[in-house]
């Protein structure tokens, strides 16, 4: 059985903003005194280093016969057919195309996404739209543990 594992990071320009966000803090402080400006140079970019940190810890994985995505524990046995979209398809399909009922693990700054049916009966989920980097190999390990 073909196992899947991905992380979405944030990208590397949001680590840049986090260090701004703490130089902007420091700024602030800065009529306080040197200490005061360290500890906000080093809180500010340190709380913002956790957003992003926090933000970008999702993970998708199949494994032991289901899909995990975020907080969802999705079944094999619940899951249907799997599509790669690229860009412009994943673009539709989060924007008028969406389903307000569907699972979305959205992360904006990823361009291409996975639409899997839902076809648990009991579930009024219709789909999870999962973003990531890798749709293909996600769509081949979903069909894997399917089948």
């Amino acid at each position: 059985m073909q196992s899947y594992e991905e992380r979405l990071t944030a990208p590397r320009s949001w680590w840049v903003i986090a260090a701004l966000i703490g130089v902007a803090c420091a700024l602030m402080l800065l009529p306080l005194g040197t200490l005061p400006m360290l500890g906000g140079l080093i809180g500010g970019a340190a709380l913002a280093a956790v957003g992003v940190s926090g933000y970008g810890s999702a993970r998708i994985r199949v494994v032991g016969g289901a899909l995990i995505a975020g907080d969802a524990k999705i079944p094999a046995t619940a899951l249907g057919e799997a599509q790669a979209l690229d860009a412009d398809a994943a673009l539709a399909w989060r924007t008028h195309k969406a389903d307000a009922r569907a699972f979305m693990l959205l992360r904006g700054y990823i361009r291409t996404a996975v639409r899997v049916e839902i076809t648990d009966p009991q579930d009024p989920t219709p789909y999870a739209y999962l973003s990531t980097r890798e749709p293909e190999r996600l769509v081949a390990a979903l069909a894997a543990v399917r089948g």
